[in-house]
């Protein structure tokens, strides 16, 4: 049995799939909001700040989090990622531990979206014309911007479904056909040692230290809104 070395801290996984089931409970609870007996998308709200706060835990946990969970362990020039994809497709795999050059685009263009969404979701009033978001009332007398956060946040959820599948079949490619374990190490952590390009074995990411990034995420978020003049129920 080849031996295992640590690739990603227990925080980051519990983001990564804490995230995965709010977006798809943020969409289930707005197409099925009627029969789920919540006209006023109270639950699809909730899923809208859970996302926020996680977001931005990841944001901080991105500078103090474990070592292949930091900003500066993956985010690269964009010719370094064309250099890893070009290598790629010319059969020379290049092994990563943490995020390769190409996948860390992929995940800064995530958060970037979904955040961007989340974001758009506290100003939006819905098509119903009587649930909005808490910040909505700031922009409430601006009716072609009132139209435009309506119409972006309706639509950025193709844009999120386009990105997340995009980062599926990756990581499915990656893990059947590059025998990178990928999907695995997001569950286990753990990854088979190699000669690794990036490093040899994560390090870091105490959970104590991520529990007072999630408070603070969860001060930052709800903090905002309210000094913004949002209702946050």
């Amino acid at each position: 049995m080849p031996k295992l070395v640590r690739a990603w801290d227990l925080p980051t996984r519990l983001f990564h799939w804490a995230l995965v089931f709010c977006i798809i409970s943020a969409w289930v609870s707005f197409e099925y909001a009627g029969k789920l007996g919540d006209p006023t998308l109270r639950w699809h709200r909730w899923n809208g700040y859970a996302i926020l706060v996680l977001l931005v835990f990841r944001i901080l946990w991105g500078f103090v989090g474990g070592s292949t969970s930091r900003f500066e362990a993956f985010i690269c020039w964009p010719w370094a990622a064309l250099g890893y994809l070009k290598d790629t497709l010319a059969g020379r795999h290049r092994a990563y531990l943490g995020h390769n050059p190409a996948g860390s685009w992929m995940i800064v263009a995530l958060i970037a979206v979904v955040m961007a969404q989340a974001v758009l979701g506290l100003f939006t009033l819905e098509h119903n014309e009587v649930t909005a978001g808490p910040l909505q009332r700031l922009i409430l007398d601006d009716e072609a911007m009132t139209k435009l956060v309506q119409i972006l946040h309706g639509r950025g959820f193709y844009i999120i479904l386009g990105l997340v599948a995009l980062h599926v079949l990756a990581n499915v490619l990656y893990q059947h056909l590059a025998k990178d374990k990928l999907i695995t190490a997001m569950v286990t952590g753990r990854k088979p040692a190699t000669a690794y390009e990036d490093q040899p074995e994560a390090t870091g990411g105490h959970p104590l230290l991520a529990l007072v990034c999630l408070v603070t995420a969860v001060v930052m978020v709800f903090g905002t809104i309210t000094l913004m003049g949002g209702r946050i129920l």
